[in-house]
């Protein structure tokens, strides 16, 4: 059991890594690397919500942080790592050619944002996503029930048909479809083949409308109804998907040379980062980990037997397996958290962006902002706010509707727009946590985890109070990459379980945030007015 596993992160920004002692648990290492393309704002067009990655920056910040991770480790160290774990944004799927080659890795293609790795946040298909929704309300199986009855355009069939509708060269080139947490495995093993991949039960079932009830990904009729350009498209797809316990294969001998790793290091099934954070953060039956950054992902374990067999409305996946074998997880979430915060800042700091030191004081404004507010008092006539600013996800996903602030004066302070803000995106976990409920979702327990409930207390405990449960903070820094290197871990046999690798690999919790009685009932009072001004919004 004296063996190490490495876990890997791949996030919206960044890749990071840890090395994780599988018998103390103690992390020996820790990386991370910058997309260099990304960070220059390559490929991306915000004022139409179009964000792609280039698959080269994926492979060079998986070398940066492997070597940096062995930078930090002995020789010793280095010949004890037996198992490697890879979470990846999602869903984030890129058009392949018949060799499983992203076409942004081929010459002809390089510079086409069409053919790289389409963002999960990639707002660019939502017609497609309307033509999908209405066709699966009137087709024999309808193949959103899995994923809350509607599709969304953040998700892989809607940003495949977008592209190859709108892209007659990509149309002529692309022969299947890769996640991006299938995909870096594959590479890895060199099983890069379309129709061999072993692809993620996880990442199927929550974006590609795969379900073992009718047999895998939707049928080939249906999506030549929905448009002929995806004819072939799922006969290229194994049918078949696994869970993240098992393996994808062993690293090749070519790539054990160039990550300066042992030879036949065991190489797990990929999974989305933030199934791989809950993993990391302790989840179990009944817990909702809500991994809390640019958006938030609320992943949620419940017994498949309590189900029985029911499909939940509004929200964003429910697949056998997803997150731990043998348990139903289920996903929703917010598209925007920290991401409502941080247009804020920009607001507020546009016009010293030219000044030489901008960057003190942009990163200092939020923590100035974040004291102030937390000052204020909790009135039931304060501002109103809702988190809409990149469309909902949940519950009932809809990408069109905006964000708004409602009563706005003169008098009206930098601190208490900042506060509303932060209440709008507790009211809306809250709108999830209630509609789970309703829904006979049973849950006793919630853990926070990612940047925000690691460095902001102030929206931690806004958090508490509105959702009216305890929170606790999960320890790991780094929860997703500690998922990974659990599942690794399980996959390569040191562990007979993912429950028994969270045991014995896991970092417990750093803090634990309660609701305030002195201000559940203004919150109460605040909560109708939150649901009374989307209501208004939305019409």
């Amino acid at each position: 059991m004296d063996k190490l596993v490495i876990g890997i992160d791949y996030g919206t920004d960044s890749c990071r890594g840890i090395a994780v002692n599988c018998t103390t648990g103690k992390e020996l290492a820790s990386s991370v690397s910058y997309y260099s393309r990304w960070k220059k704002g390559l490929y991306c067009d915000s004022s139409t919500n179009m964000y792609r990655q280039h698959p080269k920056d994926y492979i060079e910040s998986l070398e940066e942080v492997i070597h940096g991770l062995i930078r930090q480790l002995s020789q010793r160290e280095i010949e004890k790592i037996s198992a490697l774990g890879i979470d990846t944004t999602g869903s984030t799927p890129c058009l392949t050619d018949s060799n499983g080659t992203p076409l942004a890795l081929l010459p002809e293609f390089e510079d086409d944002p069409d053919a790289m790795f389409v963002l999960w946040k990639d707002h660019t298909a939502i017609l497609e996503t309307d033509e999908i929704n209405k066709l699966a309300e009137k087709w024999e199986i309808n193949y959103t029930s899995r994923s809350g009855g509607a599709y969304s355009p953040e998700w892989f069939w809607s940003k495949a048909l977008h592209i190859l509708r709108t892209n007659e060269k990509i149309r002529s080139g692309a022969y299947s479809i890769i996640e991006h947490c299938d995909w870096i495995p594959a590479l890895l093993t060199g099983n890069l083949k379309p129709e061999a991949v072993k692809r993620s039960r996880c990442a199927a079932g929550h974006k590609g409308m795969w379900a073992a009830e009718w047999g895998g990904y939707p049928s080939q009729e249906f999506l030549i109804a929905l448009d002929p350009v995806l004819n072939g498209f799922a006969g290229r797809l194994s049918d078949y998907t696994y869970t993240s316990d098992q393996l994808c294969g062993k690293m090749t001998e070519s790539w054990s040379d160039r990550l300066g790793l042992p030879p036949g290091v065991d190489i797990a099934i990929g999974i989305i980062d933030a199934h791989a954070g809950a993993i990391g953060a302790g989840i179990g039956v009944n817990t909702m980990v809500k991994i809390i950054g640019t958006s938030t992902c609320d992943i949620v374990v419940t017994s498949s037997e309590k189900l029985k067999g029911k499909n939940i409305r509004g929200i964003s996946g429910q697949v056998d397996g997803s997150v731990i074998p043998g348990h139903t997880g289920l996903e929703a979430g917010q598209s925007a958290f920290g991401d409502v915060y941080a247009w804020f800042r920009d607001i507020l700091t546009w016009s010293v962006k030219s000044l030489p030191e901008k960057e003190s004081v942009t990163k200092d404004i939020l923590a100035r902002i974040t004291e102030e507010a937390s000052r204020l008092e909790i009135k039931e006539s304060d501002l109103i706010a809702n988190d809409w600013f990149n469309g909902r996800r949940s519950p009932f996903n809809n990408p069109a509707v905006k964000g708004g602030l409602s009563g706005l004066n003169l008098g009206t302070t930098p601190s208490e727009i900042f506060k509303s803000l932060v209440e709008a995106t507790a009211f809306g976990s809250r709108a999830i946590l209630e509609h789970l409920e309703k829904e006979g979702v049973e849950i006793t327990e919630v853990i926070g985890v990612g940047g925000i409930s690691l460095k902001s207390p102030y929206v931690m405990q806004t958090l508490s109070d509105i959702m009216g449960i305890p929170i606790k903070v999960a320890k790991a820094q780094q929860a997703g990459a500690l998922g990974m290197a659990m599942c690794a871990a399980t996959a390569a046999g040191l562990f007979d379980s993912v429950e028994i690798a969270q045991l014995a690999m896991g970092q417990g919790v750093l803090a634990e945030y309660k609701p305030r009685k002195e201000n559940s009932d203004t919150y109460e009072k605040l909560y109708l007015r939150y649901k009374e001004f989307c209501s208004f919004l939305e019409q």
